[in-house]
This record gives structure tokens, C-alpha cells and sequence, in this order.
């Protein structure tokens, strides 16, 4: 009973959270994009970082409220999609000095919440094979 809870609290701090960068980030491109360079500017192309502070809190509330084991296993999780990341950033770098297109800091984050969910899923049919024999 006490992981439903759990998993219902977080699915509500994330999903707010999420909801939060969503609509500041529509904001901030409809609205700051089109404005003159400055101070304003720059606070509200900023913006939709509020929402991304949420879902940090999120997280790390959530983090704080499941068990040592399940602890365990995200910061594993964490620590092995991390490297992927590194490695695989790291690797474009030296690609890009060979003449490949530079990408955006944007493309780190996706390549690390690629890399959490492939050794989630990894991680999850190993577990299951573990069971089964």
C-alpha cells in the first residue's frame, strides 16, 4: 500500500511539474523569442527552467520517500546511464572535430533519458530472466 502511495505522489509532483515547463516553455518561445535582446529577454527564455527546478524536486522527493533497495537500484540506473551518456557525448565530440554537425546541448538530455530507459529495460528482462530460472 505504501508503494502505490508512494508512485501516486511522485506521478503527481512529476506530471504537475511537467505541465508547469510545458506552458512556460510555449510561453517563452511565443513571447520571448520575437523580443529585443536584454535582460527581460533572457529571464523569459529562462522561464520554463522553473518547471524543470519542479521536476528536480520531484525526483528528489521521491527519491526520499522509497525504500533503500529501490534506492539502490535507480542510483545504479543513474549511474550506468550517466556513463552511456558520457561515452556517448564524449564520442560525438571527437566526430564533430572530423567534420560531423555540431548539435545542441539539447541532444545531451535526450541522449541521457535514452540511455535511463535502455538500462531500465535491460535491467527489467534481466530481472525477469533471473526469476524465471
Amino acid at each position: 500500500m505504501h508503494e502505490k502511495r508512494v508512485a501516486r505522489a511522485y506521478r503527481i509532483d512529476l506530471w504537475t511539474a511537467i505541465a508547469v515547463y510545458v506552458v512556460l516553455l510555449l510561453a517563452s518561445i511565443r513571447y520571448g523569442r520575437p523580443m529585443d535582446d536584454g535582460l527581460l529577454r533572457t529571464v523569459v527564455l529562462l522561464a520554463p527552467m522553473i518547471g524543470f527546478g519542479l521536476m528536480i524536486r520531484a525526483i528528489a522527493r521521491h527519491v526520499a520517500r522509497i525504500d533503500e533497495y529501490q534506492r539502490l537500484r535507480m542510483l545504479e540506473s543513474v549511474a550506468l546511464a550517466f556513463a552511456i551518456t558520457g561515452a556517448v557525448t564524449f564520442s560525438y565530440g571527437f566526430l564533430e572535430t572530423a567534420g560531423f554537425p555540431k548539435l545542441s546541448m539539447f541532444s545531451v538530455w535526450i541522449v541521457m533519458g535514452a540511455s535511463w530507459g535502455l538500462v531500465g529495460i535491460v535491467r527489467g528482462v534481466a530481472a525477469r530472466r533471473a526469476v524465471e530460472s
